[in-house]
């Protein structure tokens, strides 16, 4: 079992859970005898167990086939349907608990609330709703002719009007808040390296979302955007891309987190064709992906705290920890890949007390895979038994 709170494997462990918690681990002699006669026994003892996995930027309600002018004709109904089948092939690929950053019409908040009830399988989903960004910006909706007059849900200009949008994002049930700090690659109209706020209307977002209690997840390639964003408190920066010295500096002094999303330019780039991705998109994706590999690199040699993320959507869901074996090739351990994803992405959710960690009274979600992770990564792409909340959704032992 590998304690990724230590950091280390522990050997000869069992883990006793009672309804959806985990009530105690230790040597497996010791915690056999306390488990009540007739309890249901799982037999892990050739696997390697982990926490599940947390990734901290999916968009489970959009698929790759949506990227460009295809995504006009998707309803929000479509989405909320497209967000039930991939939040089942994200639980399955051994990730129990999401951040999902960014939906159409509030889609990812009826998912997470149907998965809450019990209605459709899935992980636990921290969402954030519409993302919250300006006129034109990469949140808004940029590829309709202006006669349509045609604006994206979490758009707003100006102090008043942004703060009314928090609250309102709030309201419909966002338990975090997504703020698009640049420019983006897979929009119209928007240079990736430009800011979109003021200093006043981020500072007074974040401040609101702070407020009102909700964490605030920052897309920002541009170092501007990220020194912009970090500097009015944000708690996470979204990809990364440009980041810089001075960027690395103000996220350790503030402990902002990092969330790369680095797989995800292997699959556009072999893919973009027959996806049918506007010119326009590759072209900004050519610049763009390349320089995040090479920044992130240096961010995670500066010891920069990381989170895990895939930005799942602009490649297949369930695909999601093809993200590990990227991070190691950029300077990370195999162990402090799996603790971004575990105690690391946790903690940036705010669910440390929950999640992220198989320790009693934390949540009995459970993963294992066949061979030893901390020496070949690339084993977390193939998952053999996933648990969440003591309830078994596969087991292929």
């Amino acid at each position: 079992m590998i304690d990724v709170r230590a950091g280390r494997i522990v050997n000869n462990q069992a883990i006793l859970i009672e309804g959806d918690r985990i009530k105690e681990v230790g040597p497996s002699e010791t915690v056999s005898k306390h488990a009540p006669p007739g309890a249901r026994v799982i037999d892990l003892s050739t696997a390697t167990v982990l926490p599940g996995l947390i990734d901290c930027h999916t968009h489970l309600t959009f698929e790759p086939s949506q990227m460009g002018y295809s995504s006009l004709g998707i309803s929000v109904s479509r989405e909320a349907l497209y967000g039930a089948k991939n939040a089942k092939l994200t639980l399955e690929a051994g990730f129990t608990a999401v951040r999902n950053v960014g939906a159409s019409g509030y889609s990812d908040i009826a998912v997470r609330d149907a998965i809450n009830a019990g209605d459709v399988p899935g992980p636990r989903i921290s969402a954030s709703g519409p993302a919250i960004g300006v006129t034109g910006g990469h949140a808004d909706s940029t590829l309709l002719a202006p006669e349509f007059h045609s604006k994206a849900d979490g758009i707003a200009d100006g102090v008043p009007a942004l703060m009314g949008k928090t609250r309102e994002v709030v309201k419909y049930g966002a338990d975090c808040i997504k703020i698009v700090a640049t420019g983006g690659v897979l929009s119209k109209g928007d240079a990736p390296e430009a800011t979109q706020f003021s200093d006043e209307e981020i500072r007074a977002v974040v401040a609101e979302a702070h407020r009102l209690g909700r964490k605030v997840a920052a897309h920002a390639h541009g170092a501007a955007g990220i020194k912009q964003a970090v500097l009015a408190g944000v708690d996470s920066i979204e990809h990364g891309s440009f980041i810089n010295d001075e960027c690395i500096r103000l996220m350790k002094e503030r402990g902002t987190y990092l969330v790369p999303t680095l797989y995800l330019a292997e699959w556009f780039m072999e893919n973009h064709k027959r996806m049918g991705v506007p010119e326009f998109m590759v072209e900004k994706a050519k610049v763009v992906m390349p320089a995040a590999r090479q920044n992130i690199a240096r961010a995670i040699k500066a010891g920069v705290k990381i989170a895990f993320g895939t930005d799942s959507a602009v490649y297949p869901h369930g695909q999601n920890a093809h993200e590990f074996a990227v991070m190691v090739k950029l300077g990370m351990t195999p162990m402090q890949a799996i603790q971004s994803a575990t105690v690391n992405a946790a903690e940036l959710l705010g669910w440390s007390d929950q999640i992220g960690v198989i320790e009693p009274g934390r949540y009995a979600d459970i993963i294992a895979v066949a061979g030893d992770p901390t020496v070949d990564v690339t084993e977390m792409e193939r998952v053999m038994f996933v648990m969440k909340g003591g309830k078994v959704y596969v087991n292929k032992n």
